[in-house]
């Protein structure tokens, strides 16, 4: 079904926010460049278009299909998205800079970057997709699952009609089958009958996703429910957990992380066969050297300034 949509247009100072990094560094993939236009980015946000667009030097304009009541709500929401009731000057340890000049100097330029409050499931769907591939790629393939499974949306654009998909929600995904939805999954079907298990776990109530983001609930207990699903182990726990359930504390460990523990912080095992004993032990030296409570914040900004900084890779 085809639902059309009306648009709004709110102006908003996001100086302190890198857009690009935020959008772009590997923690969503529902964001995207409007016609290859630079400094323009649609993406979607529960079933709901937001277009960014540069106005001036600190303003932008963003342009949305999500009806709100009143532009406070309207910038409480955007405040909410891009975390912005989180101060950059916390994330890292006092004595930080001091310790670690050179790698502060590298850092210092991505203290913009933001943790997008993303959607739990979501999230967890995208992450289970993401294993071992690209970003170009993982974007492709929601791109592609959100075209196949989600709710279609019409909006008018400059004078003419622009199409975008929701996300398919549990109780859809629930119902598909591994040699349909393998197409979403780089052709592997083991990988997409897990997300099938998964979105059932989510739509029967086994797994609620709304508690685990409940600070009470110890991160390892959250961790350990997530990982009772086959398909996620510990980085794919700690990325759903950072990225979907806006837990500050989760430390995801891949290659590039590893890569800095060791180049950056002397972490001796860091390059060491990543067993599950190994990765508690490098999440532990991480929480050593960062806040505890905002150590996956935090370490995000370095696995980005790495990526960028030291690999030079695209982000995009």
């Amino acid at each position: 079904m085809t639902q059309t949509e009306k648009l709004k247009t709110v102006k908003k100072d996001l100086r302190s926010i890198d857009i690009e990094g935020s959008l772009f560094s590997g923690q969503c993939f529902r964001w995207d460049y409007l016609r290859n236009g630079k400094q323009i980015y649609f993406g979607v946000i529960d079933d709901n278009i937001f277009i960014i667009k540069k106005a001036k030097q600190t303003s932008y304009t963003i342009t949305t299909s999500k009806n709100f009541s009143h532009d406070e709500a309207f910038h409480e929401f955007m405040n909410n998205y891009f975390c912005l009731d989180i101060d950059p000057n916390e994330l890292f340890p006092v004595e930080f800079s001091e310790r670690y000049p050179g790698i502060w100097k590298l850092i210092k330029p991505y203290l913009g970057l933001k943790i997008l409050r993303q959607n739990a499931f979501e999230t967890l769907i995208t992450f289970m997709c993401a294993q071992g591939l690209g970003m170009k790629i993982i974007r492709r393939q929601i791109s592609y699952l959100a075209k196949e499974y989600g709710e279609q949306y019409t909006v008018p654009l400059e004078g003419k009609p622009f199409i975008y998909y929701g996300f398919p929600s549990p109780e859809t995904l629930a119902g598909t089958n591994p040699e349909s939805l393998r197409l979403c999954t780089n052709n592997n079907c083991i990988r997409a009958k897990n997300i099938i298990d998964a979105a059932k776990s989510v739509a029967s109530g086994v797994l609620d996703l709304e508690c685990l983001k409940d600070p009470e609930m110890p991160l390892e207990t959250a961790r350990k429910r997530l990982c009772a699903h086959s398909g996620i182990g510990y980085k794919i726990a700690d990325c759903i957990l950072l990225f979907g359930l806006h837990r500050f504390s989760a430390f995801p460990i891949d290659t590039h992380v590893r890569q800095y523990l060791a180049s950056w912080f002397s972490v001796g095992d860091a390059l060491q066969t990543l067993t599950q004993k190994n990765y508690l032990f490098l999440q532990d030296q991480a929480l050593r050297l960062l806040k505890p409570e905002f150590a996956g914040f935090a370490g995000h900004i370095l696995f980005h300034s790495w990526r960028k900084e030291i690999k030079h890779l695209t982000t995009y």
